[in-house]
């Protein structure tokens, strides 16, 4: 008899987990999980930044371009993406992406403005703190500059480095 009761445990045994060792698995994934998603979202958001960063060079590289070509610099995001319709010039030159061209890109808002001589490239995160947490100024000087905080960076701000 023992052996059919030791037997039978067994095939009980062989149908699954028990619910508490479920839970104890569920309950050591979560634990986990906490301690990983501050990391992820930090490690996220610094990517982003960086790619915030690359995309001011992506369109000082376009503004070179469009200069060399027009002999003036682009006034709006616009005028350095692509075109709707027909050939690339002045009006939209094709020099940098589509969607950096609408002003936005991987969590950050981009915007240029034209001042005499030149232009003023502002990044700012979409969602502070999500998407970044720094915000970046630059000009045709091509030196970028970063504010830690949700306030624009000037030309006053300290240099990215």
């Amino acid at each position: 008899m023992k052996r059919n009761g030791l037997q039978l445990r067994l095939n009980r045994r062989q149908f699954g987990f028990s619910l508490i060792e479920l839970l104890i698995v569920i309950a050591i994934i979560l634990i986990i999980l906490a301690v990983a998603m501050p990391k992820l979202s930090k490690s996220r958001m610094f990517a982003q930044e960086m790619a915030a960063l690359q995309a001011i060079k992506t369109i000082h590289t376009g503004q070179t371009q469009y200069y060399s070509q027009f002999g003036k610099y682009a006034t709006t995001l616009a005028e350095l993406g692509p075109p709707t319709t027909g050939a690339s010039g002045p009006q939209a030159s094709d020099l940098i992406p589509e969607d950096l061209a609408l002003g936005e890109k991987q969590g950050y808002k981009f915007t240029l403005t034209p001042v005499p001589g030149g232009y003023i490239i502002n990044a700012s995160p979409v969602a502070f703190g999500t998407s970044g947490s720094r915000t970046f100024y630059s000009d045709q000087s091509m030196v970028i500059r970063q504010n830690f905080g949700q306030e624009a960076a000037t030309a006053n701000s300290p240099l990215f480095k």
